[in-house]
């Protein structure tokens, strides 16, 4: 693909610092609640399924079921998003799965546990797409990696967090007569609530109606991104059935049942993995995921800034795919503690990096009128991985014994990633060319 121009006139850079400052730090917050609100089940596993008797495979339909709720919610919630508007509708979404979490210190039976992780997906299920579909009527494509870059930096930081938080939520057993695992729900998942009013408050909708652009400024962004619709070209259907036989939606989807189930499922189960690859304490363990988040924060900057640069995210993608698909290699074979923990960050450092730079490319591939029911359906098939893995994990690991097998599956699902993304990025190269050769 091209290389994009960055723009550098005044008044663009004008109005991409005013539109980063005014919206990212907000979605940044709800989006870093959102994550630790999903994956705080994974730092209370150990003492939850200990106090309430679950096994590994309720833990892992528990953990799967968020992500099967989500996906078959993630459309519809989409376009409630499009007719109410993104303010009214993420904080919506932030103030029922606040109360959600915060609800999962009262299960006790594996039936409550499946139910509040599924009712928590459903709330969820439009956040992503929608912050998607909502950053493709501000950003144009010379910003968009940078800006999903900025919001995707929820999921490294909310790592950091919970490496910091979770054993000091955890080391309150018995305070107030509640276990450590209550404390972590409880304290993660009503802050969410709030942040919710602080997004219907001073979240702004479009460019065309906020107060704080220049009528210039208002200009250049909307013909930065009619520039960006006239080269795509208007869809000949924007309906649900249309998107799912879009071969790039059909492409992506694939690509992300394979990326988001290696991700999650590593990520709920790391604390665990990394406890028995490197021998480390729980208080290191949380270090060492913590650090991770660190290194996830930095390489999506970084990543997020060069994508722009070079205009072609998927390539910097697909190789994202590799290095994570050696560094889970290196913790199956376990050569050292040492070892596993370098190779841990090494798939920090992309993890968080490779959703990014494939999300930040929805935009490009589809028209707005098509976009938001595409990019939400692609990720309607991503959380398909994100149920059918760690499920299948958990019951691999009680065949088994250990994650051996699992950790196999997870390298031959991201080198399937990475091959698959290659691919996409040639499709679209060669439907630019034919565009390109109609148009002249």
């Amino acid at each position: 693909m091209p290389a994009r121009h960055i723009e550098t006139s005044p008044i663009g850079r004008s109005a991409m610092r005013k539109a980063f400052w005014r919206i990212l730090p907000l979605i940044l917050l709800a989006y870093l609640f959102a994550y630790m609100d999903r994956v705080n089940v994974s730092f209370a596993a150990a003492t939850m399924n200990a106090d309430l008797g679950f096994s590994a495979t309720t833990y892992g339909l528990g953990g799967g079921l968020f992500f099967l709720s989500y996906a078959l919610f993630a459309v519809p919630s989409n376009l409630l998003l499009v007719r109410f508007g993104a303010p009214q509708w993420i904080a919506l979404i932030m103030a029922t799965w606040g109360l959600l979490s915060a609800g999962m210190m009262l299960v006790r039976t594996p039936m409550e546990f499946y139910t509040l992780r599924f009712l928590l997906g459903v709330a969820e299920a439009g956040f992503y797409p929608g912050v998607i579909t909502y950053f493709a009527v501000w950003f144009p494509p010379c910003h968009r990696s940078r800006a999903v870059s900025r919001f995707c930096i929820a999921s490294p930081l909310a790592a950091m967090a919970m490496g910091g938080m979770a054993g000091s939520l955890l080391g309150l057993e018995g305070h107030g007569g509640l276990h450590g695992w209550q404390w972590l729900f409880v304290a993660q998942g009503l802050p969410s609530a709030l942040i919710g009013l602080l997004v219907l408050l001073f979240l702004p909708d479009r460019p065309e109606t906020s107060t704080w652009l220049s009528s210039v400024e208002k200009q250049w962004v909307s013909g930065e991104l009619a520039r960006e619709q006239a080269a795509i070209g208007a869809p000949p259907s924007a309906t649900i059935m249309a998107a799912f036989r879009n071969p790039l939606v059909l492409i992506s989807g694939i690509t992300g049942i394979m990326l988001i189930g290696t991700v999650i499922t590593m990520s709920l189960s790391a604390p665990i993995v990394l406890a028995g690859a490197t021998g480390l304490d729980p208080a290191h363990v949380g270090y060492l995921v913590g650090l991770g988040g660190i290194v996830g924060v930095v390489t999506l900057l970084l990543l997020g800034n060069y994508a722009d640069r070079i205009g072609d995210r998927l390539l910097l993608s697909s190789l994202c795919g590799l290095v994570m698909a050696t560094a889970l290699a290196v913790i199956l074979a376990a050569p050292s503690a040492l070892a596993v923990a370098l190779a841990y960050l090494a798939f920090a450092a992309v993890c968080f990096a490779m959703p990014m730079l494939n999300s930040s490319n929805w935009a490009d591939m589809f028209h707005v009128q098509e976009l938001a029911v595409c990019g939400a359906a692609i990720n309607t098939f991503s959380q398909i991985g994100a149920f059918v893995a760690p499920f299948a994990w958990g019951a691999a690991r009680d065949a088994t014994g250990n994650f051996d097998a699992g950790l196999a599956a997870l390298v031959a699902l991201s080198l399937g990633t990475a091959a698959l993304t290659m691919i996409l990025r040639n499709l679209l190269r060669r439907n630019q060319v034919r565009r390109a050769a109609a148009l002249a």
